[in-house]
């Protein structure tokens, strides 16, 4: 977790946070900025992703020290961090024949 803390202080210092957001802590970026950040900063790789609506792409970002990162990525080349935690555990579950 304290890599996350890393990645958002550094965020922080660099990147506005949306005006008037509901969450008050959501950072954002030019996309190619946050995948570089994540993955040549931090070690994260893209373990997941899917459409959230015609304009929005949600997506799961992961290290291996097990933190994650919940990116939401825009049609405009935006990205922003809504959510970051530990302990990732990624889930093979068995076909429900």
């Amino acid at each position: 977790m304290l890599g996350r803390l890393t990645l958002s202080l550094s965020l922080l210092a660099t990147l506005p946070a949306v005006a008037g957001s509901p969450i008050a802590e959501v950072l954002c970026a030019p996309r190619a900025e946050m995948v570089q950040r994540l993955t040549v900063q931090y070690g994260s790789r893209l373990a997941g992703m899917g459409v959230r609506n015609v304009e929005m792409v949600m997506e799961i970002w992961t290290d291996p020290r097990g933190d994650w990162t919940l990116v939401q990525s825009y049609t405009d080349g935006k990205s922003c961090i809504l959510a970051m935690g530990e302990a990732w555990e990624a889930l093979t579950l068995p076909d429900p024949a």
